[in-house]
């Protein structure tokens, strides 16, 4: 879920010139700032970071590589339906199941890398469909978004969707079981924690002894108070935000409480924050915000953590919070989280993490890894200030490379930005590279076969080459991304371009590929099939091969200035262990290079130990072998070849072969 305007915002502890550990260096933007002696320290510094190698990656890996995570939307995966009636039923689009993720379809999702699966939408948020057979109460449409309800709005965080189950009364066993069947077909299992925000309706039916619903015990005759769960518009009742365009809950079908009203006195502050009782349209309306100490003046109600602690581990950062006093809301998601440990969840993606204090992440990351030391950790932080803070004092493991890495390669996929930002984000990122996980969709991001995007799946995959080979970091995947998906269904809540997150709808292109549950592709077209089959070979280079946790060096700005034909629209680089080299070089204009000589800079030349004359460099991806031509003295080294229209050369060099 992307970020809004709040009411207060956590404030970065570390800027730019005070770092809290003595790796952190300047920006990009303030290296331009240096003095020239500076800045050659500075980027000396940065670069050595760059040229850092890691034995094994600490998460899961299918190879000698790093991880790859699948995000799939749960209810929509398995759905065979391919009605898709703008606010249709559950009956009349049909959803996907727990029980779709048979070892097929897992086996499917192996090939492609993947060594986590992030199953998006498995906490019971709220939805239209009537459970009242099995307890649940009905959840009114004036405050959910769509038919299916937004995953983000969740409304009881001790059970799982029961839309996911084939027998509702036993969808908690269902999910136990998909579990162990993940387990068994090595994928470790990734879940959603919303802990801005929970649905207006939250009602626990499963949750533990001795364990209390959120607001229950608040006091609601105050705005604040440090232990309640939330904040309250005290002596005002909360209003149905007024619609825009002609929009009408489930496009105007009746329904027994669709009728403009929802009873809640007094209002409750809206997700993003918004303290009006009657919130925008535009407003997380359906959700109210959690309080974990944070004063509606933006102080903080707790203890601060020293900035010494980023530099210590998850063991003295448990020690800081054993016995300390904190607020309730702490208590109860640190509850949450190790109930889904126990059930054998693997790790958690942590939904608008930038809006919750960092010291609530490091009290509860560290009770996490405490049970658990190898959890996956992955948070949605989007303000490159707080990246390290989030990291560093949060005891993150990941963050989503959003607004720099992504968006810089969207701006070069549309034409409209230079390949050099991406060396310099590298560069910018070096001390954290590792922890910016890399993606080109998940189910907030549009499609890149979408018009609005690229307009077509092939301008990805140059992009994708870039985002999976480039980092240390884990690469995520989203289903249907890998047969080209496009987003353009009509399905209700939201327009067209990502895929619903709201309504109940098939995924045509997914659907074909996945052939009645066969996963064959035996529907898919011979570009779909084509797609597929180049994501399954670069994802398992990405997940498999060593290099991906050996050193890197960008070859961008040195062959702008050094090769004849290459320009901003292509992009270079290598990665490289003591043995092997791969040099990845990726076109992302619509037009064949030809006679393209990409450079390699004497730095490497010496470091590699080339020696006069010719080395093979066969291509993974393609299977072509090129040459690598290396002058008197290790005077220089160049790879002759042709790239064609949004193409990439993945070269494989056996630096042993030279020596």
């Amino acid at each position: 879920m992307h970020n809004a305007s709040t009411s207060f915002t956590v404030k970065p502890r570390f800027s730019a010139k005070r770092a809290p550990i003595a790796a952190l260096c300047c920006s990009v933007l303030f290296l331009l700032s240096c003095s020239p002696a500076e800045k050659s320290s500075q980027l000396t510094e940065k670069e050595n970071m760059m040229q850092a190698s890691t034995k094994s990656h600490p998460h899961a890996a299918q190879g000698q590589g790093k991880p790859v995570v699948y995000q799939v939307f749960t209810r929509l995966f398995g759905n065979t339906n391919t009605t898709n009636k703008p606010w249709g039923t559950l009956e009349e689009n049909g959803v996907g199941k727990f029980s779709d993720f048979d070892d097929t379809a897992l086996k499917s999702i192996k090939e492609l890398g993947a060594s986590y699966i992030w199953y998006t939408g498995v906490p019971h948020h709220a939805v239209i469909n009537d459970y009242t057979a099995y307890g649940i109460d009905l959840d009114d449409p004036d405050v959910v978004k769509g038919r299916a309800g937004s995953p983000y709005a969740v409304k009881d965080y001790y059970d799982v969707n029961p839309d996911l189950a084939d027998d509702p009364a036993m969808r908690l066993e269902e999910f136990e079981a998909l579990i162990e069947r993940s387990h068994a077909n090595d994928l470790k299992v990734i879940i959603d924690i919303v802990p801005n925000h929970v649905a207006r309706a939250y009602k626990s039916l499963n949750k533990p002894e001795g364990v209390s619903d959120f607001g229950e015990k608040d006091d609601t005759t105050v705005e604040y108070a440090r232990d309640n769960n939330f904040y309250y518009v005290v002596g005002e009742s909360f209003e149905v935000p007024i619609g825009e365009n002609g929009y009408q809950a489930l496009g105007g079908e009746p329904h027994p409480l669709a009728d403009g009203k929802f009873a809640e006195t007094p209002a409750k502050w809206t997700g993003n924050g918004a303290r009006a009782p009657q919130p925008s349209f535009h407003d997380w309306y359906e959700t109210v915000k959690v309080n974990y100490g944070v004063r509606p003046d933006g102080t903080y109600d707790f203890e601060r953590l020293p900035e010494e602690y980023a530099n210590k581990s998850v063991v003295e950062h448990a020690a800081f919070w054993k016995g300390k006093s904190v607020p309730d809301s702490w208590i109860k998601f640190e509850q949450i989280v190790h109930y889904w440990l126990d059930k054998g969840v693997d790790g958690f993606r942590y939904d608008m993490a930038e809006m919750v204090p960092v010291e609530f992440w490091s009290y509860l990351n560290s009770s996490i890894k405490a049970k658990n030391p190898n959890a996956f950790l992955l948070a949605e932080v989007y303000n490159p200030t707080l990246y390290r803070e989030y990291l560093q004092l949060g005891k993150m493991d990941y963050l989503y490379d959003k607004v720099e890495f992504y968006d810089s390669l969207k701006l070069l996929m549309q034409g409209k930005g230079d390949a050099q930002a991406l060396e310099d984000i590298q560069l910018s990122l070096a001390d954290i590279e590792m922890h910016m996980l890399h993606f080109l969709e998940n189910h907030d991001e549009q499609r890149i076969a979408s018009p609005d995007f690229a307009g077509s799946a092939e301008k990805g995959l140059p992009a994708m080459v870039v985002s999976a080979l480039i980092s240390r970091s884990p690469t995520m995947l989203y289903f249907g991304q890998d047969v080209g998906e496009d987003g353009s269904e009509e399905t209700g809540f939201g327009d067209p371009t990502r895929t619903t997150i709201f309504d109940y709808a098939g995924v045509p292109a997914h659907q074909r590929w996945m052939n009645d549950g066969k996963f064959d592709g035996g529907q898919s077209s011979p570009e779909e099939k084509a797609l597929r089959a180049y994501y399954e070979r670069l994802m398992q280079i990405s997940a498999e091969h060593p290099t991906m946790l050996g050193k890197y060096e960008s070859l961008h700005s040195f062959n702008v200035k050094s090769s004849e034909n290459y320009s901003e629209r292509q992009f270079s680089f290598v990665r490289y262990t003591d043995t092997t080299a791969l040099v990845i070089v990726s076109n992302f204009t619509e037009q064949k290079v030809q006679d393209l000589s990409i450079k390699l800079p004497l730095k490497l030349i010496t470091e590699w130990e080339l020696n006069e004359g010719e080395l093979s460099a066969v291509d993974l991806v393609n299977g072509y072998e090129y040459k690598v031509a290396v002058g008197k003295k290790r005077s220089s080294a160049e790879i002759n070849i042709e790239l064609d229209a949004l193409s990439s050369v993945v070269l494989e060099i056996n630096l042993k072969a030279s020596k």
